[in-house]
């Protein structure tokens, strides 16, 4: 039995574990975290006490994508093991968390909600087309904490192809053996955004992306359709809010992260059958 707790984030759902005697393997993070048919989860993180247990000694969190593979960040995976840092009793108020990307500094705004603090990504965003069956799509490609390529979508989010396009943009050969996640984001006014987003490693849309609604919110405020403070709808319901200051080099990512359930992964939880001959 592995003791584990559910958290989510606006949606962007977890399992998480805090210090486990020992850490799960790939296969076993891709049984527990298929939906349906285990817990499921958009991925998993490894939470540890770091400076000796002190409160507010901070932490270090390990993440990994449901596919089972490590990945340097997820901003709302982080704003959860936040969450449940102060919902253990091991910080109070603030802490900092060590991720693949650095260091990310979070405080607790309520039971519900956290903001996480980091720097301004180190590079502008970059132009880029991209060629799919014979059409061109042109958007920005950034890195913040992990890739990101964004495309404006003024038409509007319900009829974006999130999936289809999503998945044929996150493997093209451009963006290398890594891919990308795929953002669709249309800005309705200057002090909000709209955004829906294909992640790899889960490899599907998530109903939230923190790093995701960073990136796109670079966008924005680089080609003067947005400006900071910044409210966020994401597919999951829940608004979010960018702020701070892009040249004095921090900001912020606020909103929904919450502990939703506790318990144990029985042996039961780590079916893993293989896919149908017609395929998942």
């Amino acid at each position: 039995m592995t003791r584990f707790y559910k958290v989510s984030g606006s949606g962007n759902d977890f399992l998480a574990l805090a210090e486990p005697p020992e850490d799960p393997g790939a296969e076993t993070i891709r049984a527990w975290c298929r939906r349906g048919v285990s817990l499921g989860g958009d991925g998993l993180f490894i939470l540890r006490r770091a400076d000796g247990g002190a409160v507010n000694g901070g932490a270090v969190m390990d993440y990994f994508n449901s596919d089972g593979l490590p990945a340097d960040l997820c901003l709302n995976g982080t704003r959860c093991a936040a969450q449940l840092a102060f919902h253990l009793d091991w910080a109070q108020g603030t802490v900092c968390l060590q991720t693949g990307a650095g260091a990310v500094s979070a405080r607790r705004l309520d039971g519900s909600r956290v903001a996480v603090d980091l720097p301004v990504p180190a590079a502008a965003p970059r132009e880029l087309t991209v060629e799919i069956g014979g059409t061109p799509y042109t958007g920005y490609s950034l890195l913040v904490g992990v890739p990101h390529f964004v495309l404006l979508w003024p038409e509007g989010l319900g009829s974006a192809p999130v999936r289809e396009l999503g998945r044929a943009l996150r493997h093209h050969p451009v963006f290398g053996p890594p891919g990308t996640n795929v953002n669709f984001v249309r800005f309705p006014a200057l002090d909000r955004m709209e955004i829906r987003t294909y992640e790899r490693g889960v490899e599907d849309e998530t109903l939230s992306c923190g790093s995701g609604v960073m990136a796109s919110s670079a966008v924005g405020v680089a080609q003067g359709v947005a400006r900071l403070p910044l409210h966020v709808l994401t597919q999951g319901g829940f608004e979010l809010e960018v702020a701070g200051d892009l040249r004095g080099g921090r900001w912020s990512l606020a909103g929904d992260a919450r502990v939703i359930a506790e318990g144990e992964l029985l042996a039961g939880a780590l079916a893993s059958p293989a896919p149908p001959p017609w395929g998942p």
